[in-house]
């Protein structure tokens, strides 16, 4: 069975639910579509990345089983599953109802290492303008964001990443202090908010 790890975020409203109600739905989906939690973090609120891009965040991370599915069957049930939950894709970065990423599976590199590092270095102001055309893994921004990492160490923090060969903690710990603190647990998580 491979490990998968995937982010979850959500900053608006859906049918009534808030983003954490939001979240508890978009595992359950995911399990039912052979994406299976193994490990849930905390819930965390995060303010929208980029800075003014929208309401805070509610984020978290799952790790999950995933079988035999290769990445991009991994990938294409995450998007089945935001569309199912209200996801438009109109603004690069814009509020959202649910957003799900492939952060990384199992050790693989894609689609190889050299490409990985182009995306990786990829200067911010070009990261607004462009996305891959193809699945990159890890996600190219993972050692970068706190909303992604401070989740991440709740069910992964000694996964090394397959080419840098840091581990979580050690790419959280890079991390300026303020963003980090940024990154704070809901006081009161939703009961379904369990495996």
């Amino acid at each position: 069975m491979t490990q998968a790890f995937v982010a979850l975020g959500s900053n608006l409203t859906s049918r009534n639910a808030a983003p954490p109600a939001i979240l508890s739905t978009a595992v359950k989906l995911l399990n039912a579509k052979g994406v299976v939690p193994t490990s849930l973090s905390l819930l965390y609120k995060t303010p929208a990345y980029p800075a003014g891009s929208g309401p805070d965040f509610v984020n978290a991370v799952i790790a999950a089983e995933v079988g035999d599915l290769l990445p991009a069957e991994v990938l294409s049930r995450l998007h089945m599953v935001e569309s199912a939950l209200g996801r438009e894709r109109s603004v690069r970065w814009g509020a959202r109802t649910a957003d799900l990423d492939l952060i990384a599976m199992g050790n693989a590199v894609l689609p190889e290492e050299t490409t990985w590092r182009r995306w990786r270095d990829l200067s911010p102001a070009r990261q607004r303008q462009e996305a891959p055309d193809t699945l990159v893994l890890p996600h190219p921004r993972l050692q970068d964001r706190a909303f992604v990492l401070v989740p991440m160490a709740d069910v992964a923090g000694d996964w090394r990443h397959p080419v840098t060969r840091l581990s979580v903690a050690e790419m959280l710990e890079s991390l300026p202090e303020a963003e980090r603190w940024g990154v704070v647990p809901l006081a009161a998580p939703p009961e379904e908010w369990r495996l």
